[in-house]
């Protein structure tokens, strides 16, 4: 199968997951992540079709982004470092990884600069993993951030993202995803200027069961672009 072909057959597994729960097809958008992978293949899905991509590195990013079609829009999920900010402000469509008022505020910085209004989502590290990033799964601390983003004119908080911890048996990733998207609606009444609509969860392993449960994004990258090799990762 080409890489066309892979994408093609993940999105026809949302569309039967929203099949499944009673959902819109359109309310969920398909993100690859190539992460690793060559330029070249970023250019056959978007010859393909194709707009919307994922990274992971400011490095592999930035160059990306240098190299292919500027009609490209590139969303940074990767953790990401606020002496980086700098370098994607300008272009980046929405930064998908914010778990810091640092952070958020050195976007904000960087908006202003390129007087431009910068979407942006809250990590939360709803499975409590050490080896994560985000905030806590706490109202308070989610909404701690949320409404500090409303005093931000060059940034937009469109909503939460997360990563579920790894299980063989991804139905065991349910209560993550049914947790995210529960702290999203009670955020959203705890203060109606939110609006929050976003929900990026699911990846390869468990994009199905985040569509029904909510997901409005779903960041996949093996599955499309087949395994990584970091042997000669250079970031």
């Amino acid at each position: 199968m080409t890489i066309v072909d892979k994408a093609k057959e993940v999105q026809e597994k949302i569309i039967a997951a929203c099949k499944r729960s009673g959902r819109d097809p359109q309310g969920v958008q398909l993100l690859p992540v190539s992460k690793n992978h060559p330029a070249a293949d970023i250019a056959e899905l978007h010859k393909a079709g194709w707009d919307n991509f994922g990274e992971n590195y400011v490095q592999e990013l930035d160059k990306k982004h240098g190299g292919l079609p500027a009609d490209i829009n590139w969303y940074m999920i990767g953790h990401l470092q606020r002496n980086k900010v700098k370098y994607i402000a300008n272009y980046v469509t929405m930064i998908q990884s914010v778990d810091s008022l640092k952070l958020m505020n050195t976007i904000e910085k960087e908006g202003r600069k390129h007087d431009r209004i910068i979407p942006i989502l809250i990590e939360v590290n709803v499975g409590e993993e050490e080896s994560k990033f985000g905030v806590k799964p706490t109202l308070q601390d989610c909404m701690e951030l949320a409404e500090a983003s409303l005093k931000l004119p060059h940034i937009k908080l469109r909503g939460l993202m997360t990563s579920a911890p790894y299980y063989d048996d991804p139905e065991k990733t349910r209560p993550i995803f049914r947790r995210l998207r529960e702290l999203r609606d009670e955020m959203n009444k705890q203060n109606d200027q939110l609006k929050l609509d976003v929900l990026s969860m699911g990846m390869t392993h468990d994009y199905e069961i985040a569509v029904e449960e909510g997901s409005t994004c779903v960041r996949v990258g093996t599955a499309i672009f087949g395994p990584r090799d970091y042997s000669n990762r250079q970031y």
